[in-house]
């Protein structure tokens, strides 16, 4: 169940300093710098990566298809963005000319017809672009697997990938991780969100599988280490704790440290992948699409076979993270609000909200409501930035945990997502079922929907100065798709006359509260401050 959709490190999950563990370099950081490319930067491992390879010395191109998904990184000034896609091979190579080291970081969950032939034929691709461009290594990242095992499509999928690079002109390292451990990861929040629902846990056969998973520091760690390596070579790579456990095991263990009561695990004896996905998709964050894959991963053992890559690269300083140690770090970066990416942001492109919706060619519906108040729009701000998550959507929460549930169940994202930070949002990343398309930090937040609807929709929520207090504003907007999404609107329009004016109303009273907090000085003044975390959702 390896999470190569992205996988997290940040502050304690992962070192600091330049590398991905423990605080060392590996032996061979001690090179020349490299030119290296990322593809899958919008993802969660790619995300981590880009500014460690920074820190490493390394001079870092990332190719996107929407560089506005991570203009509000960091990193961004310290890169050479490519905008392109990974299909377009003249593109491909050009981004490619001096460029030392290629990381290939992209995998679809995505299913259905010719899903294996597709994945295949962009590696092809990619391969003999790496190879016109005269790049020296690509480093991949694969799943762990057993040998000569029928596997599911997916990680049969990604052992073809590693595949076609190894046999490619280029040399390529391939690493192959089990399940990754770090805040935010799929993995980690799959774990999680069993642990913390279920009392007991109902499970299949395969909860007894022996598990070698691995800290996201560490998968990093190696990654920065591949770029330094000067010996030629054309491999795959095992690489994990060293610490097994049975899945079982790996959920009881994660009660423990998160001091939750003893979670009894019962093994039932049908393996029956599919539904376990759908419970799964039910009970955490992660949709449909995803936990059928994720948990069709996990039918058989996923534990190292060998341990070579200690030959060409040391462990870190303090050896390789534990899986209960991983846990410990991921629980603090999330209860610390320090998630640096989710796996949920390595969303899909969509076309954006035309800035005249009325003049976009589609049949549009908009629900607006404005409230002026004697509020500062910095207070304002502060809400609205901090919406979604555990701060809820200030109206009805009955009405918003029903409707995402009807989702969960339709197959959708649901509202168990959550938010990567309590008080701050940059445009690409999610909320709930919402991603973020558009943030004017103090004016503006726009919000896509990822929802299943018979259409698109978007909500915005504004502040401007009004006088000496300020006006809120808020526009939902739809464009129906077909007569079902005529009919939707018409369906949901008594809730939205309910739900929208209160939201407005109850976004304002939170930010008076804060601005009174504030000045009797129970919050720390400023937008994004501990104060806006304290903010809660009227009923």
């Amino acid at each position: 169940m390896s999470d190569q959709t992205g996988n997290d490190s940040s502050g304690s999950d992962s070192s600091t300093g330049g590398t991905a563990g423990g605080g060392s370099t590996p032996d061979a950081g001690a090179v020349d710098a490299r030119t290296v490319l990322v593809t899958g930067a919008t993802g969660y491992i790619g995300g981590r990566l880009v500014p460690r390879l920074l820190d490493a010395g390394h001079r870092v191109k990332v190719l996107v298809r929407s560089p506005e998904k991570i203009t509000g990184v960091p990193w961004f000034d310290d890169v050479e963005v490519v905008r392109s896609s990974l299909d377009d091979s003249s593109a491909l190579e050009e981004a490619l000319q001096g460029v030392d080291v290629l990381y290939y970081l992209v995998h679809s969950m995505a299913a259905g017809s010719g899903f294996e032939a597709k994945e295949k034929a962009m590696a092809q691709l990619v391969a003999g672009a790496a190879a016109a461009a005269s790049v020296r290594r690509i480093v991949y990242l694969g799943g762990l697997h057993p040998r000569n095992t029928a596997l599911s499509t997916h990680m049969r999928s990604r052992e073809a990938v590693g595949e076609v690079f190894l046999s490619g002109p280029v040399d390529a390292i391939v690493f192959q991780a089990g399940v990754v451990i770090g805040s935010g990861s799929a993995s980690f929040e799959m774990i999680r969100h069993l642990a913390e629902t279920l009392p007991l846990m109902p499970a299949p056969s395969w909860v007894r599988n022996r598990i070698e998973a691995i800290a996201v520091r560490d998968v990093l760690y190696y990654l920065v280490g591949a770029a330094a390596l000067t010996e030629p070579l054309n491999r795959t790579f095992d690489i994990g704790s060293r610490d097994v456990l049975t899945y079982a095991g790996m959920m009881k263990e994660y009660a423990a440290e998160a001091g939750l009561p003893p979670r009894p695990v019962l093994a039932l004896p049908v393996p029956a992948p599919r539904l376990a996905g759908l419970w799964v998709a039910l009970v955490t964050p992660i949709p449909l699409s995803m936990s059928v894959p994720l948990v069709q991963s996990l039918q058989h053992d996923a534990v190292s076979a060998e341990h070579d890559i200690d030959t060409y690269i040391k462990q870190p300083d303090g050896g390789l993270t534990g899986y209960r140690r991983a846990v410990a770090l991921a629980l603090g970066k999330e209860r610390d609000g320090q998630v640096e990416t989710i796996w949920a942001n390595a969303g899909a492109d969509a076309d954006p909200l035309p800035s005249d919706p009325g003049w976009a060619g589609h049949r549009v519906y908009v629900d607006e409501r404005t409230f002026a108040s004697d509020v500062d729009p910095s207070h304002v701000w502060t809400i609205i930035e901090g919406i979604g998550g555990r701060n809820g959507w200030y109206s009805l929460p009955l009405a918003w945990s029903v409707r995402g549930w009807l989702d969960k169940l339709s197959g959708g994202a649901g509202l168990l997502r959550g938010r990567r930070h309590p008080h701050h949002l940059v445009a690409g990343e999610v909320v709930d079922w919402w991603r973020v398309e558009r943030i004017e930090r103090g004016r503006l937040l726009r919000l896509r929907a990822e929802m299943r609807a018979p259409g698109r929709a978007w909500l915005e929520l504004c502040v401007e100065p009004d006088g000496t207090g300020s006006r809120y504003s808020q526009r939902a907007i739809f464009f129906p798709k077909g007569l079902s999404g005529r009919l939707y609107w018409l369906a949901v329009l008594p809730f939205h006359s309910i739900i929208f004016p209160a939201m407005s109303r109850n976004i304002t009273a939170a930010a008076r509260r804060l601005a009174a907090e504030e000045k009797s000085g129970v919050a720390e003044q400023g937008a994004g401050g501990p104060g806006a975390g304290e903010a809660r959702p009227t009923p």
